[in-house]
């Protein structure tokens, strides 16, 4: 989005992602700023008080970015995140993991979620795939494909770094991809490709095509881990 100066005063819609882009632009005079927020005061409170959307919560989560080996600045992070959650689901910080903990197990017993809808699925997942335990993140994994119809394109998305998915979860050295993890990563993973093929949203040959290649990419996101590590130990031994 690219707001210029001149018509920021006049926006017919203003939402967070506007209102962040104006203050974070620099070709927007500090005063012009002012201004944008004295003469929409109103619609920037509404937006302000408003629940966020998945997508909403998704774009702002891309402008905080995770770093491998700063845990405290993570953690800090991680504490912004939750708050942010929190707004976009309609309750308080300190309900967060009582929230999460809910959600996963009605998701790992298959039940109806009657209580959430599916975008509050998706905005949980979305930190998750951030913050939360590996039985967390293969949970919702699970739930993702499982309620897809276009599982392909799921995976061939969450297991390529950059995309917020599995692949970035993995990347970080606290979420260490062990042995244990990998083969439930992988199984899951199959499960679901298995029942797609079973139901005739993919062919045979795709299920097996699809299998192997996210088999190799597992495979190498770990190998990816262990290479991050020797290079952190040799950085010190240096």
């Amino acid at each position: 989005m690219n707001i210029e100066i001149s018509p920021i005063t006049s926006l017919n819609h203003i939402d967070l992602f506007t209102v962040r882009e104006v203050l974070t632009s620099d070709k927007i005079s500090t005063e012009d700023k002012r201004l944008f927020i004295e003469r929409n005061r109103s619609q920037i409170k509404t937006a302000l008080q408003k629940e966020l959307t998945a997508p909403e919560l998704e774009h702002i989560m891309k402008y905080r970015p995770l770093i491998k080996y700063r845990p405290i600045k993570n953690s800090y992070t991680k504490a912004g995140d939750k708050a942010i959650l929190a707004k976009a689901l309609g309750i308080s910080p300190g309900e967060i993991p009582s929230y999460i903990n809910v959600t996963t197990e009605a998701i790992q017993k298959a039940d109806k979620l009657a209580f959430l809808d599916n975008t509050d699925i998706e905005k949980i997942k979305i930190y998750i795939y951030r913050h939360g335990k590996k039985n967390e993140v293969l949970n919702f994994l699970n739930h993702e494909l499982e309620n897809s119809k276009n599982k392909l394109k799921i995976l061939y998305n969450t297991l390529e770094y950059g995309t917020g998915g599995v692949a970035d979860y993995f990347e970080r050295p606290i979420h260490r991809l062990d042995n244990k993890t990998l083969i439930q990563l992988y199984e899951t993973i199959d499960k679901q490709l298995s029942a797609a093929s079973k139901k005739g949203e993919i062919t045979e040959r795709e299920h097996l095509e699809t299998s192997m290649w996210a088999l190799a990419k597992i495979y190498g996101i770990q190998n990816n881990q262990k290479l991050i590590r020797a290079r952190k130990t040799l950085q010190k031994i240096t």
